[in-house]
């Protein structure tokens, strides 16, 4: 059982709590998966874990199986850099070139990878539409269709019952849609400071996922959320 709302006149199930699978299309859509973060951050003297591209691609790997979804779409920021394909692992790079042929994939560019080279698989745009819906990185203020993309890792923190926590989200309002990061080393922003710089407009929501269910928590400063129960499922 997976949670399931409408956008732009087609139904989307959240899956894994950060990617959508798009039923009529049989697609996966993440955001952000800035693969190749670890081997930036250790070029500049950071060390981290080198396992942060092999991770994220595993977790692509599995949702696939899980969905049979056989088209994948990234919106943007899919490496930390341009020259991030460059520093793959063989064994990332070998997961990465599986991936890209055995499925329809399609790599929007970010802030962070506008220069994608050729050959890492798929197609490369600056920006795609599927089905009447718009898919980008950033979302464009002027834009009137539905829109859907990333760049702002929206991220949501919750109470009930005496404790806190914080989660990834969507922001939806009527025209846009926001994905949360999909990446195992991407930050985050607070969902309603997303919402506000990317002109989502009255009525914004943050989307979650709780065991199967939706969640909609109002992100307007003013509102409250729907329920309590609502807010409860949220922080489990």
């Amino acid at each position: 059982m997976t949670a399931r709302f409408a956008f732009g006149g087609h139904v989307f199930h959240i899956v894994d709590k950060t990617a959508l699978f798009w039923p009529k299309r049989r697609a996966l859509i993440v955001a952000d998966l800035h693969l190749e973060k670890a081997s930036w951050f250790a070029e500049r003297g950071q060390m981290l874990p080198p396992y942060d591209s092999q991770a994220t691609l595993d977790r692509i790997a599995a949702i696939l199986g899980e969905t049979s979804a056989k088209e994948v779409w990234c919106l943007g920021d899919n490496f930390h850099d341009d020259a991030g394909p460059s520093r793959l692992s063989d064994v990332a790079g070998s997961a990465l070139a599986s991936l890209t042929a055995s499925n329809v994939w399609h790599w929007i560019t970010g802030n962070h990878d506008e220069h994608l080279p050729d050959g890492i698989g798929g197609s490369i745009h600056v920006k795609a539409e599927a089905d009447g819906l718009i898919l980008r990185h950033q979302a464009a203020p002027t834009e009137m269709r539905p829109e859907m993309s990333g760049h702002f890792h929206p991220k949501i923190r919750v109470s009930a019952k005496g404790r806190a926590v914080t989660r990834p989200c969507f922001v939806a309002g009527q025209q846009k849609l926001i994905f949360p990061a999909f990446g195992a080393l991407a930050g985050g922003m607070d969902a309603r400071e997303a919402a506000k710089i990317a002109y989502v407009g009255t009525g914004a929501a943050a989307l979650l996922s709780s065991a199967g269910q939706l969640v909609t928590l109002p992100l307007d400063s003013t509102a409250r959320a729907r329920t309590g129960r609502a807010l409860s499922s949220a922080a489990r």
